[in-house]
């Protein structure tokens, strides 16, 4: 009965602490009125088994798509429109996370991580559906995902979509006009999104969730301005002061180039989180001195090129790490394929990550270069034609960290592959059929061992993905070629 769900839900969230008891008549009229309904059985008592209001909202939109109120294809902006009656107000996030700040930055964090889950911006049993596995590497282990939790359309919904009315608001799914953004066919529903409000010195910025985490607390920290993503002594600086604020979190940036940086090079953000990345836990190989006494610098043992700073001074670590950028831009080694300029176009750039670590700052500066040539028309430093069969995307700052964000697709083609192993009639796509070939003559496979067999290839090819986009080959020559570039630092 629908009158139980609303009053159950509207309970839950008091009990929750989502909403005050005092807003219980109002919120219970607004799910009166976008259920088109003129009452409710006031003899109704709530039901307080449930655990989650998630349940709850489902029946709601079940109900409203049987009563013709809504179609399909606007469940998401009724979820959203249903769980922004239980979200504070941006003016009462903000009052609520800064006060618990001052007692602990991680109780703020937690209350805002909580919130963003039970009122649904964080999706968690979609993202419960991605398949998650760990490859062991002489760089250590790397991790993988498939990710499943965006979910599919289906026709009808893209049809409809492409009818929409086109609109430039918000510019983009980072500005901050998104926060309470109803949403549309061909926008997401941002009704129940809220952001915290932070400055860096005098520079106004966001902090809010990923709605569709690829790791825990999934962050990212926006400008309120809207300027296009560049990498420069100040904004590697900017992540040294978002480690100060919240030091139990890292936080890093894309690269400021296409093909070596992120999907939105338009707004400046940064992604941060409270998770250990595998290049976290990867050794430094040898020491180096800088022209700061309080600054260490190594190099790191990781497929890709990594220059790792510490310091417990600000100051000192973002000067050395600002020196090193304006040395690699303006950097070429021939030997290494590695070309500063081409026709006046710049090709070297650096994905900077920081996080704070045994009572130090440390700054990970990875060395990118986005050149292309005949023999590799995608990039020189990006996956080769050969792995492109399992990640021919982009390799931003997640993978340079060793998690490899691998595409909704691969969850069939695996299965496809796994049958054509084990000699069952399968459906194998073409793409992966001289890999499985290899699969096939290097392992004795069975139906005990075969899903295992896959998955260890899978976390090679990814091996294989951040050995091409290191600048700096894991050979004799290339360590040497990149001691070289430290060396002229």
């Amino acid at each position: 009965m629908i009158d139980q769900t609303i009053r159950d839900f509207v309970e839950l969230a008091i009990e929750k602490e989502l909403v005050d008891q005092m807003d219980a008549i109002l919120i219970t009229n607004q799910l009166l009125h976008i259920l088109q309904k003129d009452d409710l059985n006031k003899s109704l008592k709530a039901n307080h088994d449930h655990e989650s209001l998630l349940p709850l909202l489902d029946q709601m939109v079940s109900y409203a798509i049987n009563q013709g109120i809504i179609d399909n294809s606007q469940k998401e902006l009724l979820k959203a429109e249903i769980m922004a009656l239980v979200t504070p107000l941006p003016s009462q996030l903000n009052k609520k996370f800064w006060t618990h700040y001052q007692e602990n930055p991680e109780k703020a964090t937690d209350y805002f991580y909580q919130l963003s889950q039970d009122n649904d911006y964080i999706k968690t049993r979609a993202i419960a559906n991605n398949i998650e596995f760990s490859h062991d590497s002489e760089y250590g282990p790397l991790q993988i995902t498939i990710n499943l939790s965006k979910p599919e359309k289906d026709p009808k919904e893209i049809a409809k979509a492409k009818l929409a009315k086109s609109s430039n608001y918000p510019a983009s799914q980072l500005t901050m006009t998104n926060e309470g953004y109803y949403g549309r066919l061909n926008h997401p529903a941002r009704y129940n999104h809220r952001i915290v409000r932070l400055h860096l010195e005098e520079d106004p910025w966001g902090f809010q969730y990923s709605p569709y985490s690829y790791f825990n607390e999934h962050s990212i920290f926006l400008s309120q301005e809207v300027r296009p993503m560049q990498i420069t002594e100040k904004s590697i600086r900017n992540l040294l002061l978002i480690i100060q604020q919240f030091p139990h979190y890292f936080v890093g940036s894309n690269a400021d180039l296409p093909i070596v940086g992120g999907s939105i090079l338009s707004h400046d953000h940064y992604q941060a989180g409270r998770y250990t990345f595998p290049m976290e836990l990867a050794p430094a190989i040898e020491a180096f001195k800088t022209d700061k006494e309080s600054v260490e610098m190594t190099i790191v043992k990781w497929p890709m090129s990594v220059i790792r700073l510490r310091s417990q001074n600000i100051e000192d670590l973002s000067q050395v790490a600002g020196h090193i950028l304006e040395k690699w831009i303006d950097y070429s080694d021939p030997s290494q394929d590695i070309v500063a300029y081409t026709d006046g176009v710049r090709h070297n750039t650096i994905t900077p990550i920081a996080r704070y670590k045994d009572n130090a700052y440390e700054l990970d500066l990875v060395l990118r270069n986005n050149r292309t040539s005949d023999q590799y028309p995608d990039g020189i430093f990006h996956p080769h034609q050969n792995v492109q069969h399992i990640k021919k995307e982009n390799i931003g700052l997640i993978e340079v960290m060793g998690l490899a964000i691998l595409p909704p697709r691969l969850k069939d083609e695996l299965q496809e592959v796994e049958k054509y192993l084990l000699d069952q009639p399968n459906q194998l796509a073409p793409m992966h059929k001289d890999w499985a070939d290899k699969i096939k003559e290097s392992q004795s496979i069975n139906p005990e061992n075969v899903h295992q067999e896959v998955e260890y290839a899978v976390g090679e090819v990814f091996k294989q993905v951040l050995e091409n986009s290191g600048v700096f080959k894991q050979t004799k020559e290339g360590q040497e070629a990149f001691k070289r570039f430290v060396e002229s630092l």
